[in-house]
């Protein structure tokens, strides 16, 4: 008997070959925030190798939400580049999704083009700049802007889009009392900090129609005491459900606070600095070479790490929910199929090895050859997304954190 790992899924009216989904981790290969023949080999090859679907990360629904450089801006013209991408996608046997989202004040004035913007102004912790707050008629501007980049994801081809609701990122920092100040409808108790994303959703179901899927990726806690905890975040979750989104992805964390309480284990500090743009980031690099490791803490890493979390979700909501954190084995795997949830995400086992899927369901192997180093990550925020498996004449003090990172890992692991 198949596992059910390779049993089809619907996701509303889209119908996957398999359970398994390309989580939405940022390639950062977007260069000059467009299509490159380095995302479509990526995607094509993840396709190949057996998933369901695969997810293009972190579009950006307009240039004032932009983070890098590596990242997609959805606009007209990078739409013929996407339709290549999702034809080969689909010739693959896979249904292609896209990660839509804006960054809110995690940018920078050179990479966005404006002063960033957020649910409040004040310190913008991504740059030494300050952040503004959004002007109402700002807001609905951007929630059209949500609704454009749907449109654009239809034209191009996509099957399902994501919509980022998590992380810190703007409809986050709307959610979030942290970064949430504000006096007016958009501001203040639950139910107003949920105005935005109440707009951005119903905009995104409009426009969405009837035949294409709409996931939400969100938060079950910020990570810190000042920001969202469960119950507020059960209670969104509520009200997306009501909203009649497809499915949610459940994760955690907030990139400008706590980031490694989305990806767990330890941020690889000497990769990080060493790949960072100096000219950009010099304050960043001083202060992660001063104090790395109390601004990034670690988080213990285990696998399927969110799964106890998820269940206290899967309670009380009716709606699909997609698995996220941790997926590294098929018994992981299966362990949370067999506790009701309707499909999963994967990211590093599948920057390791893009035909990790088809290994596991021809036997090949049972586990990810992904040590969970985090090398990945410390590249990603500078460089196209590579395991460090991938990477020749990598410094020998990047090879040693690499190796000492996985070793702790095999420890806490045991």
């Amino acid at each position: 008997m198949e596992s059910k790992i390779f049993t089809p899924c619907k996701i509303g009216p889209v119908t996957l070959r398999n359970r398994v989904i390309r989580s939405a981790a940022f390639e950062n290969m977007a260069y000059n925030n467009s299509p490159s023949q380095d995302l479509f080999d990526y995607h094509t090859a993840v396709a190949r190798g057996g998933v369901g679907m695969t997810t293009i990360a972190y579009a950006a629904v307009s240039r004032s939400g932009l983070s890098f450089n590596g990242q997609l801006w959805m606009r007209k013209e990078i739409v013929p580049e996407l339709r290549k991408l999702t034809d080969a996608i689909h010739a693959e046997g896979a249904k292609a999704s896209i990660q839509l989202g804006h960054c809110g004040n995690m940018t920078h004035r050179s990479t966005c083009g404006c002063t960033p913007v957020g649910a409040s102004g004040g310190l913008n912790l991504y740059s030494p700049t300050f952040a503004r707050a959004l002007k109402k008629d700002q807001i609905l501007s951007i929630v059209e802007d949500f609704g454009h980049a749907v449109q654009l994801a239809r034209e191009a081809g996509f099957d399902c889009v994501e919509i980022h609701a998590g992380h810190g990122y703007l409809i986050s920092q709307f959610l979030s009392p942290y970064t949430n100040r504000r006096k007016d409808e958009f501001g203040g108790s639950l139910d107003n900090r949920m105005r935005f994303m109440r707009l951005v959703i119903n905009k995104v179901m409009e426009v969405a129609g009837d035949d294409m899927g709409v996931i939400v990726k969100m938060n079950m806690h910020d990570g810190f005491k000042s920001g969202m905890q469960e119950p507020e975040c059960l209670e969104v979750a509520k009200e997306l459900q009501r909203l009649g989104v497809h499915a949610l992805v459940l994760s955690a964390g907030f990139v400008s606070k706590a980031p490694m309480e989305v990806m767990r284990g330890a941020m690889p500090l000497k990769t990080l600095a060493h790949y960072m743009d100096m000219k950009k980031f010099w304050w960043l690099k001083a202060g992660l070479g001063i104090a790395g490791r109390q601004l990034i803490p670690t988080v213990p890493y285990k696998e399927a790490y969110f799964l106890e979390d998820a269940k206290r979700f899967r309670d009380q909501l009716s709606v699909p929910l997609i698995y996220v954190g941790g997926m590294v084995s098929k018994e992981g795997m299966e362990k949370v199929l067999d506790e009701g949830f309707v499909a999963l995400q994967v990211a590093r086992a599948l920057v390791h090895d893009t035909d990790f899927v088809n290994k596991i369901r021809s036997g090949e192997c049972e586990r990810s050859g992904c040590g969970h180093s985090n090398y990945c990550i410390g590249r990603m925020y500078t460089l196209e997304m590579r395991c460090h498996h991938c990477v020749e004449n990598m410094p020998e003090k990047l090879r040693k954190e690499v190796d000492n990172a996985e070793k702790e890992i095999e420890k806490s692991v045991r």
